[in-house]
């Protein structure tokens, strides 16, 4: 995002991370219904980090760029995923921030989508078609409303 903002990229402090207030709650409510699985561009140790943040146990798959080798938009992390979940693409979501790394690639191999537009992939302007995600929510209460929980 750095990049197509013309911006410095900073180190990532993984100390500065923070949860959103309502993370675990939601979790803890999709995870009764749904697999939920991780598709992440991140450094070595990314399972730990969710550990440490204590919502691992709500997640049955961790697919980090830095240990498969390949990160998103590439496919073939969403591919890793699929297959290792055992799940077809038109029974999976991805939900999402980023329109160029998270919905585009995944609306491409027939997974449905979600933008969730907290951060700063919430600034995104969809320009085109193949841009625009199947649902949009602002936050992760209207994600539960979306999922009827």
């Amino acid at each position: 995002m750095t990049k197509l903002l013309g911006l410095p990229k900073q180190k990532w402090y993984f100390d500065d991370v923070v949860l959103y207030k309502e993370t675990v709650s939601c979790l803890e409510q999709l995870c009764k219904t749904y697999k939920i699985g991780v598709i992440a561009n991140q450094e070595l140790g990314t399972a730990e980090r969710l550990q440490q943040h204590g919502i691992l146990k709500y997640i049955d798959l961790v697919i980090a760029s830095a240990e498969e080798g390949v990160a998103k938009p590439d496919p073939r992390i969403y591919q890793i995923a699929l297959e290792r979940s055992g799940c077809k693409p038109e029974n999976a979501v991805m939900i999402g921030d980023r329109i160029d790394n998270d919905i585009v690639p995944a609306k491409r191999m027939g997974i449905k989508t979600i933008w969730i537009k907290q951060g700063f992939g919430g600034l995104w302007n969809i320009c085109k078609e193949d841009e625009a995600p199947d649902n949009t929510v602002n936050d992760l209460v209207e994600l539960l409303e979306l999922f009827k929980l």
